[in-house]
């Protein structure tokens, strides 16, 4: 490993030794190891949840000013915003996304950071109308050490989203990056150090989840436990955290249907699906794998979309490179599960391969990238050999995490609303109509926690994101929903009344009959 750069944890303020296994990381697009990370222990564990927990009660965050946590998150987007093109170049390196999408995404992560100091500075303290002579205000304050799990497909988007609204808070956080991409989510340690953020307060631990993440949620000194990965891991972590009556957020699987009316603008929806599916090479929560469009539609739709999948393939090659339109997928791994689906679904006759549907190799006509050596897959379309055949399938039902859709026509609007629900999962939907009525009257029907019109995978600090069911998750991110799901609310209340007026009123064991107050 000489050739490699060694990540250690960080705990207090600077980097730590992991006591656990070395992590490699992989770079999907050349299948070559070119770091690794240091894993934490459940000891490592024990010891940073102690020193989070010692920072938390020595109130040098959690009691700090308002405006000074403020300070911080602001230098913090500051600092961030000077480190961007080694964060982005690490980003495309460890997840094998186009640095197109990288260097777009990336910069917008500083708007979490400023959103939540502006929430800090403006938010008011309620006052409630209390009989009696009586001062009621509600304060929020933080609950304590927080432990934060992030998957690998955004792996700096979603550890902000998270820390921003926990730290404004003023919790202490433990943060866990998936073993995949663990590097940029460590970057941010020095970082926050830097913009004067208490050492202590963060921690970042790499390691794998049925080691280091199964300690860190099942401590008893954790408060809440915040998740983003796939649902029969949410729902594991889950039981685990309701033994400790912490509390839980995740945002868990999806399976995003995206419905095309016959009122839609078709060349508009093309683009919209084509984002909606295949950014970030289908892995995304919310990608739109489930197209529904109306039958008068899809033979043309069909054949754009093929066209449209046709110039990506074409432009695919080293996601460094700034043409590259899509990057491989994750892992080994990740590619034979989405094979796999495919296959089935297309060997199965309950559907008909429309484009892709095999793993890319030889020379990239973009670049002459080996695409032998990633895990390099087209953008795939699949339409229903029959009609809603394709509905009974795996792939109709599960999360593939792929540039995969499924194609399935429709003829009224009741059995469109029918075939976009016709999921366990309800976290992002999209339509795609110029008609104005329909748009409310649709997306109000459809089960799902997002409804995107005319767009897809839309996302800003003030806007709640999170699913509508128990398998897309619990609670939800952005916005002051999750700002408040990381505190609890302190009533306070003080009697201004007189001396004289208390001494008259408020003796409760006085004698004698009479009135006395209750509440």
């Amino acid at each position: 490993m000489a050739d490699k750069h060694t990540f250690l944890p960080w705990v207090g303020g600077r980097e730590a030794p992991g006591h656990g296994d070395p992590i490699p990381v992989e770079d999907p697009a050349t299948g070559r190891i070119f770091a690794e990370c240091q894993s934490a222990s459940p000891s490592d564990v024990e010891a940073a949840i102690q020193l989070a927990h010692q920072t938390f009660k020595s109130g040098v965050w959690s009691r700090a000013s308002r405006h000074v946590r403020a300070d911080v998150l602001d230098k913090a987007a500051e600092l961030l915003s000077h480190e961007l093109p080694r964060l982005i170049d690490l980003e495309v390196r460890q997840t094998g996304r186009a640095i197109r999408e990288m260097r777009a995404q990336v910069p917008s992560l500083l708007r979490w950071f400023r959103y939540y100091a502006g929430v800090l500075r403006t938010e008011e303290r309620p006052v409630l109308p209390t009989v009696g002579k009586l001062h009621n205000w509600l304060e929020r304050v933080p609950l304590g050490v927080v432990v934060q799990i992030t998957p690998f497909n955004h792996p700096l988007l979603i550890a902000v989203k998270k820390l921003a609204p926990a730290l404004a808070a003023g919790n202490s956080v433990v943060l866990k990056p998936s073993e995949l991409t663990p590097i940029t989510s460590l970057l941010l340690g020095p970082i926050f150090k830097s913009a004067g953020l208490p050492d202590g307060v963060l921690g970042v631990l790499p390691g794998l989840g049925s080691t280091t993440g199964r300690a860190l949620v099942s401590h008893r000194l954790v408060r809440k436990v915040d998740v983003t990965g796939g649902t029969a891991a949410g729902r594991s972590i889950g039981s685990i955290v309701g033994g400790n009556l912490a509390r839980y957020t995740a945002e868990l699987g999806g399976k995003a249907p995206l419905v095309v009316f016959d009122t839609a603008n078709l060349e508009a929806a093309v683009n919209g699906i084509a984002f909606g599916s295949f950014i970030a090479s289908g892995q995304t929560c919310v990608a739109s794998t489930r197209i529904i469009a109306h039958q008068s539609l899809l033979p043309e739709l069909e054949q754009m979309l093929a066209e449209k999948c046709e110039s990506i393939t074409r432009h695919m090659g080293s996601p460094s490179n700034a043409e590259s339109s899509m990057g491989p997928l994750i892992s080994s791994r990740q590619l034979q599960t989405v094979e796999a689906l495919v296959d089935a679904a297309v060997v199965g006759g309950a559907a008909r391969l429309v484009c892709g549907g095999q793993r890319m190799t030889g020379l990239a006509a973009l670049d002459s990238t080996d695409l032998s050596k990633g895990y390099f897959y087209p953008p795939t379309v699949i339409a229903s050999a029959s009609e809603h055949s394709v509905t009974t399938t795996r792939l109709w039902r599960e999360e593939a995490f792929g540039p995969v859709i499924v194609l399935v026509g429709f003829d009224t609007e009741a059995t469109a609303i029918e075939l976009a629900n016709d999921s366990e999962f309800g976290l992002g939907a999209g339509i795609w109509t110029q008609d104005l009525s329909q748009a409310f009257r649709v997306s109000e029907q459809i089960d799902s926690g997002i409804v995107w019109v005319n767009t897809h995978h839309r996302n800003d600090p003030s806007s709640p994101w999170g699913g509508a069911t128990s398998a897309s998750g619990v609670g939800s991110e952005n916005g002051l929903d999750a700002y408040h799901a990381y505190t609890t609310t302190k009533s306070v209340i003080i009697n201004y009344a007189s001396t004289e007026e208390s001494l008259a009123a408020d003796d409760w064991f006085r004698q004698g009959a009479g009135d006395v107050r209750y509440g």
